[in-house]
């Protein structure tokens, strides 16, 4: 079962900065989860939300924003996607495209990743469109499609998209859900269960990747069986 830290190891740094992403390698992930934004000379870089404001207290949109400007902004705290991959070594690395998501946002990720030398270690979450998105940017990309409802994926979406990874939200998996992905030949991710008692109910169910913002706690209880 896979560890992943979401958004890196954001009880004890802010979310989404190299620092939080260290420190959850550091506390036993496996991998962790970043979200991926553009700024508005196309630089791929570290955000949640479309705005500074939650975070770094500058209510500004972040596509309003060149790269130099968030630098400014944030005193080099937003790291770019680049810097993220460098900071996180050899380690898997979970890029989930936020916002609105079509080529425009892809191809650059894409590129970033591929000149990075990364391809082998980074794979994809998003909806649908996104990662409709990703395949024809990359065929060769891994992804995990983010489905939010309990019916299952289409067959014809399942077959443009070519997942490896159907990501539900935890709340959602019972046995019999993770029983269907795992006949359909796929692996079951969740997220964002952060409570004991949640995480060991879904390692009874074999889900086969766990998101977490509380990635120490995974760790030790996975460990711990």
């Amino acid at each position: 079962m896979t560890a992943v830290a979401h958004r890196g190891d954001p009880y004890r740094f802010r979310e989404n900065t190299v620092d939080s992403l260290r420190s959850a390698l550091d506390r036993g992930a496996d991998a962790v989860e970043i979200d991926v934004r553009l700024t508005r000379d196309g630089v791929p870089v570290l955000l949640h939300d479309d705005t500074l404001r939650r975070l770094w207290e500058h209510d500004r949109p972040l596509a309003a924003l060149s790269a130099e400007e968030v630098r400014g902004l944030t005193a080099g705290g937003v790291p770019t996607l680049a810097q993220a991959l460098e900071a996180t070594g050899d380690s898997r690395v979970m890029v989930d495209l936020c916002g609105r998501v079509d080529r425009r946002l892809v191809d650059p990720v894409v590129d970033v990743v591929r000149q990075c030398g990364a391809q082998e270690r980074v794979y994809y979450c998003a909806g649908a469109e996104a990662m409709l998105a990703v395949r024809a940017a990359d065929p060769a990309a891994e992804i995990a499609l983010t489905w939010t409802t309990l019916a299952p994926p289409r067959p014809a979406l399942l077959a443009a998209v070519r997942p490896r990874w159907l990501n539900y939200r935890f709340s959602l998996v019972s046995r019999e859900l993770a029983a269907r992905v795992h006949h359909d030949g796929h692996l079951l991710s969740v997220w964002t269960p952060d409570t004991r008692r949640s995480m060991s109910r879904l390692l009874d169910l074999g889900v086969d990747s766990i998101t977490t913002n509380r990635v120490d706690t995974l760790h030790a209880l996975r460990d711990g069986r």
